[in-house]
């Protein structure tokens, strides 16, 4: 884990450093319209293709300049219908992408050292670039808006794919659970919270923070830094931690306080704007013996009413499953690899090693007994699975794969559409491109214009 962390980290300064040097290297590599291309924007691009673990590929420059003289056409186009993106919008990207450089760079203050300025100025420095992305990527969806199939469109499509190229599915089922997790009484809470608050006790006494954090904190991100969040902003810790720690000023230290990753102490180090910079000890909340029995009833009652049929699945999921990311789907699990179309259908070797195991042996249409199960962030708790339907290993087929081939259909005619749309204003628009990169094949559509 750590390697994999410094390699990103390398990587990530990689890019920082053509960022840095971006203002000296001024050639030109293309010109689309009003808007002109520079070789710094091409090795900014690059870097971030290396940062990704990716080979030294000189043709992949050819494709950055493709995709960057596709983003200044269409934001061009975008002034033309008067589309525009909200400051909003372009602060919450960048909000997300000083996340992932932070997480990344192992933590603000490293991240501002390697990129020898504020992020403050980092993030105006990228802004007008990040709002030229939103702009051209909101252009494409108005290209696209009215784009739909018909379930014919969907069969000429799938009877023009060659026979022996048809894809190949292999088995894919649909699963549903139901999730209760423990819930601790009053009482028992009281004896974590008395963990946290006699902590808080010590440092008050004179005992230091980060020592204490270090030996009895259960935040495993935190813990071997002393309890060192680094800066955050309001967007990113649970609501509840954030209104505690922007409610501190710089040195106080909170009353012990709940979120629903257990209790914590938190102490302010400094402020800066709307960001803070925290460390905090988390004493977790460890389901009892009692509390584990009562959750095993619950769910136990609710198994027996949905196989008795008193109430549907989906309900039964709606509204007394504990677990959020399937609740709002009636229960259902969305294939992780395929979010975007929010399909139920995933392939078993897809499938988290538990469900499969339990899932296995199962009958379509059936439930499994509620069991003990362990969740990805460490929770435990009970839930009972109900396999909805299983398909054999087959090459596609419109009656089985239906909702795929719509989707193929659909991003087809997408890609299709977006291309009529480029070969007109490409004719119509004034086009120069290096002659370094004259010969790169996937600029010759633009570069026969150009001519």
């Amino acid at each position: 884990m750590k390697k994999a962390l410094g390699l990103s980290f390398i990587f990530l300064f990689i890019t920082i450093q053509v960022f840095s040097q971006s203002k000296t290297l001024d050639k030109v590599a293309a010109v689309v319209g009003s808007a002109v291309i520079l070789q710094s924007d091409v090795e900014q691009q690059y870097a971030q293709y290396l940062a990704k673990g990716n080979k030294e590929d000189e043709t992949v420059r050819c494709y950055i300049i493709q995709q960057l003289l596709t983003q200044k056409l269409l934001s061009q186009q975008a002034v033309i219908d008067s589309i525009t993106v909200t400051d909003e919008d372009v602060d919450d990207n960048l909000d997300r992408r000083m996340r992932a450089f932070i997480s990344q760079a192992g933590g603000q203050e490293r991240l501002e050292k390697f990129l020898n300025r504020s992020l403050l100025q980092y993030k105006e420095e990228i802004r007008a670039d990040v709002q030229e992305q939103l702009v051209a990527d909101k252009m494409q969806r108005k290209i696209t808006e009215k784009v739909a199939v018909t379930p014919a469109e969907v069969k000429r499509f799938f009877e023009a794919i060659p026979k022996d190229s048809l894809p190949y599915f292999n088995t894919e089922v649909e699963v549903g659970e139901i999730v209760v997790y423990p819930k601790l009484n009053k009482t028992e809470k009281e004896v974590f919270h008395d963990k946290a608050e006699s902590l808080r006790l010590r440092i008050k006494a004179g005992e230091d923070f980060a020592t204490l954090a270090k030996l009895y904190s259960q935040d495993p991100g935190s813990a071997p830094d002393g309890g060192d969040l680094g800066f955050f902003d309001r967007t990113v810790m649970a609501k509840d931690f954030t209104a505690m720690a922007f409610k501190l000023k710089a040195g106080e230290m909170s009353p012990v306080f709940e979120t629903e990753f257990g209790f914590h102490i938190l102490q302010v180090l400094e402020r800066r704007g709307e960001q803070v910079n925290a460390r905090h000890i988390l004493i977790r909340m460890e389901p009892t013996n009692a509390s584990l029995a009562r959750a095993k009833a619950h769910i136990d009652s609710i198994y027996q009413d949905v196989v008795d049929k008193k109430i549907p699945f989906s309900t039964a999921a709606s509204l007394l499953s504990d677990e959020n990311e399937t609740k709002y789907n009636g229960g259902m699990m969305l294939n992780a690899e395929n979010v975007q179309s929010r399909t139920t259908y995933i392939p078993t070797d897809k499938l988290d090693p538990q469900v499969f195991l339990t899932i296995d042996t199962m009958k379509v249409g059936t439930y499994s007994r509620p069991q003990l199960f362990t969740n990805p962030q460490g929770k435990q708790g009970y839930r009972f699975l109900y396999l909805k339907s299983k398909t054999d290993p087959h090459r596609a087929s419109l009656e089985q794969d239906l909702p795929k081939l719509k989707d193929a259909a659909f991003e087809d005619k997408v890609n299709r559409t977006v291309s009529e749309w480029f070969e007109k204003r490409r004719k119509t628009t004034y086009i120069k491109i290096d002659p370094e990169y004259q010969n790169c094949e996937t600029l010759k559509i633009w570069t026969k214009q150009a001519d």
